[in-house]
Protein backbone atom coordinates (compact mmCIF):
# COMPACT_ATOMS: atom_id res chain seq x y z
CA UNK A 1 0.00 0.00 0.00
CA UNK A 2 1.49 3.03 -0.78
CA UNK A 3 2.67 5.95 2.01
CA UNK A 4 0.15 8.55 2.42
CA UNK A 5 1.95 11.83 1.18
CA UNK A 6 2.72 14.55 4.66
CA UNK A 7 1.36 17.38 1.74
CA UNK A 8 -0.97 16.77 -0.87
CA UNK A 9 -2.22 19.88 -2.65
CA UNK A 10 -5.49 19.16 -5.07
CA UNK A 11 -6.89 21.78 -7.31
CA UNK A 12 -6.13 25.00 -5.21
CA UNK A 13 -7.16 27.96 -6.09
CA UNK A 14 -6.44 31.52 -4.75
CA UNK A 15 -8.42 34.53 -5.70
CA UNK A 16 -8.65 38.09 -4.32
CA UNK A 17 -11.59 40.38 -5.15
CA UNK A 18 -10.79 44.53 -6.33
CA UNK A 19 -10.88 46.62 -3.18
CA UNK A 20 -15.06 47.21 -2.34
CA UNK A 21 -15.66 44.31 -5.58
CA UNK A 22 -18.32 41.83 -4.56
CA UNK A 23 -16.98 38.91 -3.02
CA UNK A 24 -16.79 35.90 -6.12
CA UNK A 25 -17.45 32.24 -6.27
CA UNK A 26 -14.09 30.64 -6.97
CA UNK A 27 -13.85 31.03 -10.31
CA UNK A 28 -10.75 31.53 -12.82
CA UNK A 29 -10.33 34.66 -14.70
CA UNK A 30 -12.91 37.84 -15.65
CA UNK A 31 -14.55 40.29 -12.87
CA UNK A 32 -13.09 41.85 -10.69
CA UNK A 33 -11.35 38.76 -8.84
CA UNK A 34 -7.71 38.37 -9.04
CA UNK A 35 -6.29 34.44 -9.34
CA UNK A 36 -2.89 34.11 -7.80
CA UNK A 37 -2.58 30.18 -7.69
CA UNK A 38 -4.88 28.60 -10.52
CA UNK A 39 -5.66 25.50 -9.77
CA UNK A 40 -2.28 23.99 -8.32
CA UNK A 41 -2.32 20.11 -7.14
CA UNK A 42 0.57 18.89 -5.38
CA UNK A 43 2.34 15.69 -3.65
CA UNK A 44 4.83 15.84 -0.72
CA UNK A 45 6.38 12.56 0.23
CA UNK A 46 7.91 11.77 3.00
CA UNK A 47 11.76 12.94 2.79
CA UNK A 48 11.27 14.74 0.21
CA UNK A 49 13.19 18.35 -0.53
CA UNK A 50 11.32 20.47 -2.73
CA UNK A 51 12.23 23.96 -3.83
CA UNK A 52 9.78 26.58 -5.39
CA UNK A 53 10.92 29.29 -7.55
CA UNK A 54 9.34 32.01 -9.13
CA UNK A 55 9.48 35.89 -9.86
CA UNK A 56 8.50 38.44 -7.57
CA UNK A 57 4.93 38.22 -7.00
CA UNK A 58 4.29 35.26 -8.64
CA UNK A 59 2.37 34.37 -5.67
CA UNK A 60 5.38 31.64 -4.00
CA UNK A 61 4.49 32.88 -0.14
CA UNK A 62 0.91 32.85 -0.66
CA UNK A 63 1.30 29.34 -1.70
CA UNK A 64 3.81 28.61 1.47
CA UNK A 65 1.07 29.98 3.70
CA UNK A 66 -1.78 27.63 2.26
CA UNK A 67 0.29 24.97 2.67
CA UNK A 68 1.24 25.59 6.55
CA UNK A 69 -2.05 26.75 7.46
CA UNK A 70 -1.56 30.52 7.55
CA UNK A 71 -3.86 31.09 5.00
CA UNK A 72 -6.91 29.33 3.13
CA UNK A 73 -7.62 28.88 -0.52
CA UNK A 74 -10.40 29.98 -2.24
CA UNK A 75 -10.90 26.15 -3.53
CA UNK A 76 -9.48 22.65 -3.84
CA UNK A 77 -8.64 20.90 -0.91
CA UNK A 78 -5.04 20.73 1.22
CA UNK A 79 -4.25 17.77 3.03
CA UNK A 80 -1.44 17.40 5.91
CA UNK A 81 -0.66 13.78 6.65
CA UNK A 82 -3.65 12.30 4.85
CA UNK A 83 -6.30 14.65 7.09
CA UNK A 84 -8.41 17.34 5.06
CA UNK A 85 -7.90 20.70 6.78
CA UNK A 86 -10.53 22.66 4.86
CA UNK A 87 -13.36 22.19 7.79
CA UNK A 88 -10.88 22.74 10.68
CA UNK A 89 -11.28 25.98 12.82
CA UNK A 90 -8.62 28.53 13.39
CA UNK A 91 -8.34 26.78 16.72
CA UNK A 92 -7.30 23.62 15.33
CA UNK A 93 -5.21 25.23 12.73
CA UNK A 94 -2.93 26.91 15.03
CA UNK A 95 -2.16 23.48 17.10
CA UNK A 96 -1.92 21.52 13.92
CA UNK A 97 0.67 24.51 13.18
CA UNK A 98 1.88 23.92 16.51
CA UNK A 99 2.58 20.47 16.86
CA UNK A 100 3.17 19.43 12.79
CA UNK A 101 4.47 22.36 10.97
CA UNK A 102 8.26 24.21 11.59
CA UNK A 103 8.43 27.40 9.50
CA UNK A 104 11.87 29.32 8.79
CA UNK A 105 10.93 32.83 7.13
CA UNK A 106 13.29 35.31 5.34
CA UNK A 107 13.18 37.31 8.95
CA UNK A 108 14.26 35.07 11.58
CA UNK A 109 11.88 36.85 14.18
CA UNK A 110 13.52 36.09 17.37
CA UNK A 111 13.13 37.55 20.48
CA UNK A 112 15.68 39.84 21.49
CA UNK A 113 15.02 39.30 25.36
CA UNK A 114 15.94 35.83 25.13
CA UNK A 115 18.98 33.46 24.99
CA UNK A 116 19.03 31.34 21.59
CA UNK A 117 17.94 28.50 24.02
CA UNK A 118 14.99 30.07 25.34
CA UNK A 119 14.11 31.54 21.59
CA UNK A 120 14.55 27.52 20.70
CA UNK A 121 11.88 26.60 23.28
CA UNK A 122 9.37 29.50 22.48
CA UNK A 123 7.05 26.81 20.45
CA UNK A 124 6.84 24.58 23.51
CA UNK A 125 5.13 27.04 25.61
CA UNK A 126 1.94 27.47 23.38
CA UNK A 127 -1.04 25.14 25.50
CA UNK A 128 -1.47 21.54 24.40
CA UNK A 129 2.50 21.71 22.57
CA UNK A 130 3.97 18.39 23.44
CA UNK A 131 3.00 18.43 26.71
CA UNK A 132 4.75 15.36 27.79
CA UNK A 133 7.93 16.74 26.60
CA UNK A 134 7.27 20.46 28.13
CA UNK A 135 6.03 19.02 31.79
CA UNK A 136 9.32 16.83 31.71
CA UNK A 137 11.70 18.14 34.19
CA UNK A 138 15.04 18.78 32.97
CA UNK A 139 18.03 16.71 34.49
CA UNK A 140 20.10 18.26 37.19
CA UNK A 141 23.04 20.13 35.72
CA UNK A 142 26.22 18.25 36.21
CA UNK A 143 29.58 19.09 35.79
CA UNK A 144 29.86 17.78 32.54
CA UNK A 145 26.46 17.59 31.14
CA UNK A 146 28.10 16.16 27.72
CA UNK A 147 28.30 12.49 29.55
CA UNK A 148 24.41 12.71 30.88
CA UNK A 149 23.29 14.13 27.49
CA UNK A 150 22.56 12.28 24.79
CA UNK A 151 25.11 12.62 21.22
CA UNK A 152 23.44 15.13 18.38
CA UNK A 153 23.52 12.19 15.93
CA UNK A 154 22.05 10.06 17.67
CA UNK A 155 18.67 8.56 16.46
CA UNK A 156 15.45 10.54 17.64
CA UNK A 157 14.18 7.46 18.87
CA UNK A 158 17.01 6.73 21.54
CA UNK A 159 16.12 10.24 22.88
CA UNK A 160 12.53 9.54 23.43
CA UNK A 161 13.96 6.61 24.92
CA UNK A 162 16.28 8.18 27.30
CA UNK A 163 13.62 10.88 28.76
CA UNK A 164 14.72 13.82 26.18
CA UNK A 165 13.16 17.10 27.86
CA UNK A 166 12.19 20.05 25.80
CA UNK A 167 15.24 21.50 27.28
CA UNK A 168 17.95 18.83 26.27
CA UNK A 169 16.26 18.33 22.70
CA UNK A 170 16.46 22.37 22.42
CA UNK A 171 20.54 21.97 23.07
CA UNK A 172 20.91 19.15 21.35
CA UNK A 173 19.22 21.08 18.34
CA UNK A 174 21.59 24.18 18.80
CA UNK A 175 24.65 21.77 18.59
CA UNK A 176 23.11 19.94 15.37
CA UNK A 177 23.20 23.71 13.55
CA UNK A 178 26.31 24.33 14.40
CA UNK A 179 25.44 26.53 17.84
CA UNK A 180 26.17 24.48 20.74
CA UNK A 181 28.72 27.38 21.97
CA UNK A 182 26.32 29.88 22.02
CA UNK A 183 23.07 28.76 23.58
CA UNK A 184 23.37 31.57 26.35
CA UNK A 185 23.83 34.24 23.66
CA UNK A 186 20.85 36.64 22.74
CA UNK A 187 20.00 37.77 19.26
CA UNK A 188 22.15 40.55 19.20
CA UNK A 189 25.23 39.34 19.87
CA UNK A 190 24.85 36.71 17.12
CA UNK A 191 25.39 37.40 12.98
CA UNK A 192 22.59 37.18 10.78
CA UNK A 193 23.33 33.68 9.64
CA UNK A 194 23.65 32.21 13.39
CA UNK A 195 19.77 34.22 13.60
CA UNK A 196 18.72 31.76 10.85
CA UNK A 197 20.18 28.53 12.18
CA UNK A 198 18.56 29.59 15.85
CA UNK A 199 15.52 29.59 13.29
CA UNK A 200 16.08 26.62 12.14
CA UNK A 201 16.01 24.59 15.56
CA UNK A 202 13.20 26.31 16.60
CA UNK A 203 11.22 25.15 13.63
CA UNK A 204 12.08 21.67 14.81
CA UNK A 205 11.59 21.73 18.26
CA UNK A 206 7.71 20.18 18.05
CA UNK A 207 9.38 17.17 15.75
CA UNK A 208 7.48 18.60 12.98
CA UNK A 209 6.34 16.07 10.13
CA UNK A 210 6.91 19.20 7.73
CA UNK A 211 9.73 22.21 7.59
CA UNK A 212 8.18 24.94 5.17
CA UNK A 213 10.98 28.02 4.57
CA UNK A 214 9.58 31.08 2.92
CA UNK A 215 13.31 32.79 1.26
CA UNK A 216 15.23 31.65 4.88
CA UNK A 217 18.49 33.28 2.34
CA UNK A 218 17.38 36.40 1.46
CA UNK A 219 18.81 38.76 3.90
CA UNK A 220 22.15 36.62 4.37
CA UNK A 221 25.30 37.34 2.54
CA UNK A 222 26.63 34.89 0.05
CA UNK A 223 28.89 32.88 2.65
CA UNK A 224 25.94 32.59 5.12
CA UNK A 225 23.11 31.69 2.39
CA UNK A 226 25.79 28.90 0.89
CA UNK A 227 25.78 27.73 4.84
CA UNK A 228 22.11 27.82 5.76
CA UNK A 229 21.23 26.09 2.21
CA UNK A 230 24.36 22.83 3.13
CA UNK A 231 22.40 22.88 7.03
CA UNK A 232 18.92 22.24 5.07
CA UNK A 233 19.99 19.90 2.64
CA UNK A 234 21.81 18.15 5.35
CA UNK A 235 18.67 17.83 7.47
CA UNK A 236 16.84 16.27 4.99
CA UNK A 237 20.03 13.97 3.82
CA UNK A 238 20.72 12.60 7.42
CA UNK A 239 17.72 12.96 9.19
CA UNK A 240 14.90 12.37 6.38
CA UNK A 241 13.58 16.12 6.80
CA UNK A 242 10.54 16.93 4.82
CA UNK A 243 11.40 20.08 3.15
CA UNK A 244 9.22 22.91 0.70
CA UNK A 245 11.39 25.95 -0.03
CA UNK A 246 10.32 28.85 -1.76
CA UNK A 247 13.05 31.12 -2.85
CA UNK A 248 14.61 33.34 -5.42
CA UNK A 249 18.15 31.51 -4.74
CA UNK A 250 19.07 29.35 -7.52
CA UNK A 251 21.65 28.15 -5.61
CA UNK A 252 19.82 27.28 -2.48
CA UNK A 253 17.17 25.51 -5.40
CA UNK A 254 19.70 23.59 -6.62
CA UNK A 255 20.41 21.77 -3.42
CA UNK A 256 17.02 20.43 -3.08
CA UNK A 257 15.91 17.47 -4.38
CA UNK A 258 13.13 18.79 -6.83
CA UNK A 259 12.44 22.00 -8.35
CA UNK A 260 9.17 23.64 -9.64
CA UNK A 261 8.74 27.32 -10.68
CA UNK A 262 5.86 28.85 -10.23
CA UNK A 263 4.78 31.13 -13.11
CA UNK A 264 1.13 32.54 -14.29
CA UNK A 265 -0.78 30.68 -11.09
CA UNK A 266 0.35 27.32 -11.84
CA UNK A 267 3.56 25.23 -11.13
CA UNK A 268 5.74 23.39 -13.28
CA UNK A 269 9.33 21.44 -13.58
CA UNK A 270 12.15 23.26 -14.25
CA UNK A 271 13.66 21.80 -17.55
Amino acid sequence: MPETPILELENVVKQYDAPGGPVRPPVLGGGAATAILRGITLSVAAGDALAIVGPSGSGKSTLLNIMGTLDRPTSGRVRLEGRDLANLDDEALAAIRNRRIGFVFQLHHLLPQCTALENVLVPTLAPGARQADVARPARPAVENRAQTRPRPDEPAAAHEAQGESAEDRARRLLERVGLGERLDYRPGQLSGGEHQRVAVARALINRPALLLADEPTGSLDRASSDDLAELLAKLNREEGLTLVVVTHSAALAARMKRQLELRDGQLSPIA
